[in-house]
């Protein structure tokens, strides 16, 4: 049966827990992502082992979004509930958690979570920035943290290709591996070109998997005039992946921040 229209998934911890709110920030490099791994380390993984060393039965933490290898987090919502008993207050979680995570993440703040919230299922919108150095030579402080570009990029040729991409589509030109159903809302997709690095600025409810990476892929392909910026509304015509840009490398790119709908009361 249906649920009503007015009815809400019920996302309260399991009786006896107490659900806790925490927002994460991570070096990719050394993680197959945030998912735990079989073989791989993952921040997930890494994350749930600091909890481990503060006390037993947190449970696996769940963050707003699934990064892939190598992906950077400047700002992740993630949940974790817990015993009831668990004798680490909140104000002090942050740090103690610090103190057994390793350089590559760290834990920026920490709270109760408000009732009914879920990091991943609450979730109403995700931001991410892929950040291009555009410049003749590379610097070595933005290796692993930007993708280097030696020639020049129109980015207003980026901007108008932008312009086509935004809004709800199907996105199956720009995504790989995808078995669920492709049509997503895509609200904001500019090129904010600032000194050598550049920001590609992307927002939406949710993503495709590799779905940012094979839009600035095609972007770059306009800016280095190897396609028209009214190319683009055909290749999400004809939703074939060979026909977009190729995905650029993960390390460039990274989760900035999410959006939550204001607890009723707030």
């Amino acid at each position: 049966m249906d649920p009503l229209p007015d009815a809400r998934p019920d996302f309260r911890p399991p009786a006896g827990y107490r659900r806790l709110r925490l927002t994460l920030a991570w070096d990719g490099g050394p993680y197959a992502g945030w998912q735990s791994q079989p073989n791989a380390p993952s921040v997930q993984d890494t994350l749930h082992a600091a909890f481990g060393r503060l006390g037993s039965g947190a449970f696996r933490p769940v963050a707003a979004g699934r990064t892939d290898a190598g992906v950077h987090a400047e700002a992740m919502p993630v949940h974790v509930d817990v015993p009831g008993g668990f004798r680490v207050p909140a104000p002090k979680l942050a740090r103690a958690l610090n103190a057994w995570l390793p350089p590559s993440v760290s834990v920026l703040e920490a709270f109760d979570a408000p009732a009914g919230f879920h990091a991943r299922f609450s979730c109403t919108e995700r931001r991410y920035v892929y950040r291009l150095l555009v410049s003749s030579q590379r610097h070595p402080l933005w290796h692993g943290r930007a993708l280097h570009l030696p020639g020049a990029l129109d980015a207003g040729a980026m901007n108008a290709a932008a312009t086509y991409l935004t809004g709800t589509h199907d996105f199956a030109a720009f995504a790989t591996q995808e078995d669920r159903q492709t049509v997503r809302e895509l609200r904001v997709l500019r090129v904010v070109p600032e000194g050598p690095v550049w920001e590609v600025q992307v927002t939406g409810e949710s993503f495709l998997r590799h779905m940012v990476r094979g839009l600035v892929g095609t972007l770059l392909l306009c800016g280095q005039g190897k396609l028209e910026p009214l190319a683009v509304r055909d290749v999400l015509a004809h939703r074939q992946r060979s026909q977009a840009g190729a995905n650029v490398p993960a390390y460039g790119l990274y989760f900035t921040g999410a959006s939550y709908p204001v607890p009723e009361g707030a």
